[in-house]
């Protein structure tokens, strides 16, 4: 257990090291975007998926370097270096979501087109089909043990990397929420992969876990930094590489449940509403009559941006707990 907490401190420490400096970069690259839930909606830098992903490599990295060199053990390498090089492909994707800017509009992000996201992070499942990364026996929710067999990787790996990334790129847009829902699920994950899982889903959820608190300081309202499409996709891609090296598929999905619903609402509305809405003495309030989004229940006028992301992160620790029992 001290190796692991160690390994999530290094990621922790880098992290929010990194991420000011980077920051900067981004800030004089125009990298930006607005914080709608501020009175003067100020500019920020984006793209926070950067800082996170460098400290989470850099504490891999550092665990299969004492692994290999001080004890002289290179087993299970093989699923961990395929989650570095799956979630460095989806954190690059999320970047080039986040650099597309309009700076002859007040530099407006633009982005990718909606059909082009899932087709692209589509292409991060690769590296875990071709190693055949994973175990197609499976415990799945009120189902129980499936075989699947050549179905696992050529199926429903990559559906599920592209699955959760786009889904948990959904529920964003609120000072602190992405990374405070990844510290929750990802502190549920690593703690249920030290008592059942295999050492590479060790290895990457405490990795995860420490970037996500590193990062936490500087994305916290009132946010220095904003997460972008960078960092939810790093985090998405993160939660279905975790079930499938670590064959936690039950424990994902069950954790997954909140961003089910909020792929629902999300359709309720035809992926047109938005998440974010406006803000009236400190008080958040959705720019439409509907519920289109998990928020959209606390954003009456009546809940600031941080009582909303606060209850949001109950209900994703309540799944995280649930998980356990299923």
């Amino acid at each position: 257990m001290e190796s692991f907490i160690i390994e999530m401190v290094f990621a922790a420490i880098v992290t929010l090291l990194a991420t000011p400096r980077i920051a900067r970069y981004l800030k004089a690259s125009g990298i930006m975007a607005r914080d709608q839930h501020k009175r003067d909606k100020p500019l920020l830098p984006t793209s926070g998926g950067i800082p996170v992903f460098f400290g989470f490599y850099l504490a891999v990295s550092l665990y299969i370097f004492l692994r290999v060199y001080y004890f002289g053990d290179m087993s299970d390498l093989l699923p961990i270096m395929a989650v570095l090089l799956s979630t460095a492909i989806i954190t690059v994707i999320g970047f080039l979501d986040d650099i597309r800017v309009n700076l002859g509009s007040n530099q407006e992000r633009i982005g990718l087109k909606q059909w082009q996201k899932p087709l692209l992070t589509l292409v991060a499942a690769i590296p875990l089909m071709a190693l055949k990364v994973g175990n197609p026996s499976m415990s799945l929710p009120l189902i129980g043990l499936v075989n699947v067999g050549i179905l696992y990787p050529l199926v429903f790996v990559p559906v599920g990397v592209m699955g959760a990334a786009n889904m948990v790129n959904l529920l964003a847009g609120l000072n602190g929420l992405e990374t405070g829902m990844a510290i929750v699920y990802l502190g549920s994950l690593a703690y249920f992969a030290f008592l059942n899982s295999t050492l590479a889903a060790k290895v990457i959820a405490f990795a995860g876990l420490g970037a996500a608190l590193g990062f936490y300081y500087w994305n916290k309202f009132p946010a220095k930094v904003l997460p972008g499409d960078s960092l939810t996709y790093f985090f998405g891609a993160l939660l279905a590489n975790l079930a499938i090296i670590g064959n936690m598929e039950k424990v994902a999905l069950v954790i997954s449940i909140p961003f089910f619903f909020e792929f629902a609402l999300k359709l309720r509305g035809k992926l047109k509403q938005p998440t974010v809405g406006t803000v009236n003495r400190d008080k958040i309030l959705k720019l439409n009559e509907g519920i289109y989004s998990l928020p959209h229940f606390w954003m009456k006028g009546k809940h600031t941006e941080k009582q909303v992301v606060f209850r949001i992160c109950v209900i994703i620790a309540v799944f995280s707990v649930l998980a356990w029992f299923v």
